[in-house]
């Protein structure tokens, strides 16, 4: 079975091409004009073990904020496709991970109910001339997208680099949990109610 999705997004503000490979290698070829975005979106699938492609073009004259933003719909939107009917997969997924001063967790259910608890506030918002508030924006339209539930916290931590870093890289241990096929549940879905939605 591939579970794999290519989709293209375009807007007045954007335009994204993305593939995606859940059951890859961790390959990656991000191209979004933002390179401290690209390098969350490279640790996203390495520790996803998500083969990415990624290219965005977008109004980067005016802000990062539409970039980052539709990208994280896309790429949520590709992960929904990937995963199809959600029969046999776990569902659920936890990650714990320390990045130098900083500890992050993110927990997940890929209910198809969106939501976000996001507690995250750092000491500075900068890393260089990325907005960490882009982070949470990222975050939640991949979550509405995805239709997941998503629980994202620092739970102590100083340094931008690291608290951003440690979110993406939790965010995608957690994830490749919740989305890899469990043996043991065959084709059934897991869930009593017979839908995820």
């Amino acid at each position: 079975m591939s579970r794999t999705s290519q989709l293209t997004r375009e807007t007045s503000e954007t335009k994204i091409n993305l593939s995606l490979n859940l059951d890859g290698t961790g390959d990656s070829s991000i191209k979004t004009g933002i390179p401290f975005f690209d390098h969350m979106l490279e640790l996203f699938a390495r520790h996803g073990l998500y083969d990415l492609e990624v290219k965005a073009e977008g109004d980067l004259e005016v802000d990062y904020h539409h970039t980052v933003e539709d990208t994280g719909l896309v790429l949520g939107q590709a992960i929904r496709e990937a995963v199809g009917d959600k029969k046999g997969i776990r569902r659920y997924g936890f990650f714990m991970l320390p990045m130098d001063e900083t500890l992050a967790r993110v927990v997940l259910d890929l209910s198809g109910r969106p939501y976000l608890n996001y507690q995250v506030t750092p000491r500075s918002w900068y890393v260089r001339d990325f907005n960490l508030a882009l982070v949470e924006e990222f975050f939640r339209a991949f979550t509405n997208s995805l239709g997941a539930n998503v629980h994202a916290a620092i739970l102590y931590g100083e340094e931008p680099h690291h608290l951003a870093e440690a979110l993406f890289k939790c965010l995608a241990r957690a994830l490749n949990e919740a989305t890899s096929l469990d043996p043991a549940r065959g084709d059934q879905l897991p869930s009593t109610k017979g839908k995820l939605d």
